[in-house]
């Protein structure tokens, strides 16, 4: 259930705790950006020696205030931080904002304080932001506490960097862009970012979600509100790189980085994923617009050929295609243009804009209105004759005459926009020009690097999945089943086996009789197998295409000479060759909980990386969408002769493993590699589970 926040962000009266005239002091900078506004609200200031703060009457304390409080800024040293929340909340205090530091981040005494304050707070009926936060600020009701202004927009700003705030600041300017709310997160001892995208997701004046994150908390429960949001989130998540410290007992554990597990999380949920400000930039702007793409076909159109070349490379590196345009487009382009001009896709002007800045128009119109095309990018020099460029490039006396006319191009482009649903973004060399300032007011993106371009584009493309019914769906956690107290391989086969998943006839053996039993039984050719050991293949302990009983006997000798393993596994060799190897496992995330991997599996999957990730368990339909998007996909529809195999069996196995697997909250990981998706079928041919404990030397 989500929480009411009103209190934070519209409280009836501020209180700020540790207000100073001394600019060094961060009570100093929040005391003068809450006195902004001192009609919206009372405002108070408290100082612990009284007095006048920045030319106000201070309270000593909150109590001396004699009246119920509202919001309280608490920025006060760490040995007085306890003393200060609790006379808060003795106040009436609803909501209280922590600048102070010292809890958390400093160990697990200051992480002991954090969360007996957080319990009270939340035993008050209470909210409470931080501790270790800058601040926050609502520019839809006046509340201005932190200590910098943020110019008003419709991006809310989730953030564990109150400098990040700034530079987006700076960066937003120049495409109109701008802040409802801005909340520095600080240690989320009570609301989290969970809260806070839920509450920003129902807040009308918040159009999109911006976060900055190093720590999610419950990322499972992040991936679930922004999915439920209604409106775009970007997150620009640090720390992104390997796991510092991770098992690697098995192919998945070795496989799957941080990164890729934010990265699952934000595609299961929609969720716009950067890596720099500048890129967190160029996707609000392009979301900022409303207008999405429903496919990745774009027109690339220019006035120079170098500019459209590059334009068309960086549009088809971020995945799209640049397609050449039918005959019925090149037709109407043809009549609107001049010889020079290239028709094709990129579409050309050739300098048909010095004849007539209003063709930029014409050609926009035009591939806005064709069905080849789902999205339109304008790249080089438009802007340059409204700008003011000195000669122009030898134009002199013209420039005035054109510059008037790019500005009308600008207004009919414009209008061309509004009157379709498709997006157009733009590149110019000269991006703050007049006619460039009123694409951007008219909702067209405009950058000054071909690459934002690009970026911005991926940002507004709908997705099929989206189109079929919504974001992906997150699918629930199912319930926690029975530990696995044995997580050997015939236990994990069972349990695999009894969700209905496939495998070769096998029996698990400790003597040479046993192998003569198995093969009298059985036809080969067979699989020998040592178990309790996590890397079979590594040590030898994996021996295929025995051929008949004798073959089988001679590996079991030589194999039990050099390992002495406990038992073996005799199986039925499956046809190796009649089927594509695939790796299903799932990695438990302290974080996002657990996460599935599908990829290219056998002995060289971590050699060859084809892996994609989500959050598990996945459905049937995810699972194909996942095989989809291996590098390898066209292996599974057949290739130089092999058959296609059936996918939508392969798929209907990954989900379920990864069913099974999240519902074992005890284990690490769970893998069957290889799973050997046939052209009837799917058949797991071999399958690990790893305790969240590690095993004890006994067990290997």
């Amino acid at each position: 259930m989500s929480r009411d926040l009103a209190p934070l962000f519209d409280p009836v009266s501020v209180a700020v705790v540790g207000a100073s005239d001394d600019p060094a002091k961060y009570g100093h900078a929040i005391a003068s950006q809450a006195l902004r506004a001192p009609h919206r609200r009372p405002i108070h200031l408290v100082n612990r020696r009284g007095g006048t703060v920045l030319g106000r009457a201070a309270a000593p304390r909150l109590g001396a205030l004699g009246e119920p409080l509202g919001l309280v800024v608490v920025s006060v040293p760490a040995p007085a931080y306890e003393q200060t929340v609790e006379e808060a909340l003795a106040c009436g205090a609803t909501a209280i904002v922590a600048v102070t530091a010292g809890f958390a981040e400093t160990g697990a005494a200051g992480l002991a304080r954090q969360r007996a304050v957080a319990e009270k707070v939340r035993a008050a009926g209470a909210v409470l932001v931080g501790p270790n936060c800058l601040g926050i600020a609502d520019n839809t009701t006046e509340l201005y506490l932190a200590s910098d202004t943020f110019d008003l927009g419709g991006v809310a700003l989730l953030s564990q960097s109150g400098n990040l705030a700034l530079e987006l600041q700076l960066a937003f300017a120049p495409h109109g862009l701008g802040f409802s709310r801005f909340v520095s997160l600080g240690n989320q001892s009570d609301v989290t970012l969970v809260d806070l995208v839920q509450d920003c997701a129902r807040h009308e004046a918040t159009k999109a979600i911006a976060v900055y994150a190093e720590d999610f908390g419950d990322g499972r429960a992040f991936a679930r509100a922004a999915a439920a949001a209604g409106k775009p989130v970007v997150l620009l998540s640090a720390g992104r790189g390997p796991a510092a410290a991770r098992s690697a007992a098995s192919h998945t554990g070795a496989l799957t980085t941080s990164s890729d597990i934010v990265a699952a999380a934000c595609r299961d949920a929609g969720v716009e994923l950067v890596r720099t400000p500048r890129e967190m930039t160029a996707v609000l702007a392009a979301v900022a617009g409303g207008r999405r793409a429903r496919g990745r076909r774009v027109a690339v159109f220019t006035d120079g050929g170098g500019h459209g070349v590059i334009a068309a490379d960086a549009v088809e590196a971020a995945g799209f295609a640049v397609p050449e345009l039918g005959p019925q487009v090149r037709e109407r382009l043809a009549g609107q243009l001049w010889g020079p001009s290239a028709l094709g896709n990129p579409v050309d002007l050739a300098g048909m804009g010095e004849q007539d800045p209003l063709s930029y128009a014409a050609v926009v119109r035009t591939l806005l209105d064709s069905d080849e095309v789902d999205a339109v990018l304008m790249t080089g020099y438009f802007g340059g004759y409204s700008a003011d460029t000195g000669g122009l490039g030898g134009l002199g006396g013209a420039a005035g005459t054109l510059g008037a006319a790019e500005l009308a191009a600008a207004d009919s482009i414009a209008r061309a926009v509004r009157a379709s649903p498709k997006p157009v973004v733009a590149q110019s060399m000269y991006p703050d020009a007049p006619s460039c300032q009123n694409l951007q007011a008219a909702g067209i993106p405009v950058f000054a690097a071909i690459e934002d371009a690009a970026r911005a584009l991926a940002a507004v493309v709908v997705s099929t999945e989206a189109e079929d019914g919504g974001a992906v769906a997150i699918e629930p956690l199912p319930g926690a089943a029975a530990p696995m107290t044995d997580t050997g391989y015939y236990a994990t086969r069972a349990l695999l086996a009894e969700a209905g998943l496939r495998f070769p006839a096998s029996a698990e053996i400790s003597s040479e009789a046993e192998v003569r039993a198995f093969a009298r039984s059985t036809s080969g050719p067979f699989v020998l197998k040592a178990l309790h050991l996590l890397h079979k293949s590594d040590a030898g302990g994996v021996a295929l295409n025995l051929a008949d009983e004798e073959a089988l006997v001679a590996s079991h000798r030589e194999m039990h000479a050099r390992l002495s393993a406990p038992s073996y596994s005799v199986e039925q060799m499956a046809d190796l060759q009649a089927g594509v190897e695939l790796i299903v496992g799932v990695n438990r995330d302290p974080r996002f909980g657990p996460i599935a991997m599908v990829g290219l599996g056998g002995v060289f999957t971590e050699v060859l990386g084809d892996v994609v990730f989500a959050l598990a368990p996945v459905s049937a339909a995810r699972a194909e969408a996942m095989l989809r998007d291996l590098r390898c996909a066209a292996l599974l529809t057949g290739v130089r002769g092999r058959p296609a195999v059936d996918v939508a069996a392969a798929a209907k196995a990954i989900e379920q493993i990864t069913r099974v697997a999240a519902a074992q909250h005890d284990l690490a990981e769970f893998e069957v590699n290889p799973l050997l998706a046939l052209p009837s079928g799917a058949l797991a041919l071999d399958a690990r589970a790893v305790s969240l404990v590690p095993p004890s030397l006994s067990d290997y």
